[in-house]
């Protein structure tokens, strides 16, 4: 059964006539009545009486057509739905991005393409990277912002930028008054980082490692916004993604770049090799990237 087969019914039944539905399709008459006799044929009903001058449906054709118009309806739906989405008129784009990653990066690009493509749904995916790159592999999401380090062949991976981690500070704290900071004047503080899983945790425990730091850990958490109330409030320092300070915020931390080699995170995007990722996610990358760059300069 095929769709022109479906579409030749109906417009024989409507018609009432093999020549004039054959008119309506633009084929030619026996090319429908052969399409119509090979259905029928499939079936093992008739669909139609044949009459001298019209055709009309048996109690067969009646049940069939009902249900070829449900069909055709359904089809010409799903194509304008395609034709739709590829020209971001409709969809959903699912992002999978890291807690320290999404709050501080994605609203106002999100903005900027809910603006321009409004009938575009978007879903964030926050998550760990090692769940992350899971729900990637399984093309629950169509891509997901993770910093490096990623050992995963069956993904691709585009980088996006470098970001510098800053040594948050409690407002009263003695080192806020020194203009070059090293790691060695840090190796002695208490340590807030994010909690085990969290990959930012872990490059800044492999940060103190290459400065031969062994770090108090004082506390840990699984939220940035938590971190920074806990400097703020003098319980320990802390290494912070540069998109994530609220300079002039009360009760914040103080922020400082260290001496380098200064410690950094770097942002990538990754996706399934077999899938390549669509228009959508194309052009919201592309909008992630622009905005980045333009806060850089």
């Amino acid at each position: 059964m095929e769709i022109h087969q479906l579409r030749y019914v109906v417009a024989v039944a409507q018609a009432g006539n093999f020549s004039r539905a054959a008119e309506q399709c633009h084929v030619s008459q026996p090319s429908l009545s052969q399409q119509i006799l090979k259905l029928e044929g499939e079936l093992g009903e008739r669909l139609f009486e044949r009459m001298k001058r019209v055709v009309k449906l048996t109690p067969h054709g009646e049940a069939f057509l009902r249900r070829a118009i449900q069909i055709l309806h359904e089809v010409d739906a799903a194509r304008r739905e395609a034709a739709e989405a590829k020209e971001l008129l409709r969809g959903t784009l699912t992002i999978g991005a890291l807690p320290t990653i999404a709050p501080y990066l994605l609203p106002e690009t999100m903005a900027e393409f809910t603006k321009k493509f409004p009938g575009v749904e978007i879903v964030v995916h926050e998550d760990t990277t090692a769940r992350l790159l899971k729900h990637a592999l399984a093309y629950e999401i169509d891509f997901a912002l993770v910093s490096q380090p990623i050992n995963e062949e069956r993904l691709s991976l585009r980088h996006l930028f470098v970001e510098e981690l800053l040594l948050a500070l409690p407002p009263t704290h003695p080192l806020t008054r020194k203009r070059n900071i090293s790691a060695g004047d840090i190796a002695r503080e208490r340590l807030i980082v994010m909690k085990e899983g969290h990959c930012l945790g872990d490059q800044v425990l492999h940060f103190c490692e290459r400065n031969d730091w062994q770090p108090q850990i004082s506390f840990r958490s699984a939220q940035l916004e938590t971190i920074q109330a806990l400097v703020s409030a003098g319980l320990g320092l802390s290494l912070i993604p540069a998109m994530a300070t609220r300079n002039g915020r009360r009760k914040m931390p103080e922020y400082r770049s260290l001496r380098s080699p200064k410690p950094q995170r770097k942002i990538v995007v990754v996706w399934p090799k077999q899938r390549a990722p669509s228009r959508c996610a194309n052009e919201f990358l592309r909008m992630l990237e622009a905005r980045f760059v333009k806060s850089r300069l």
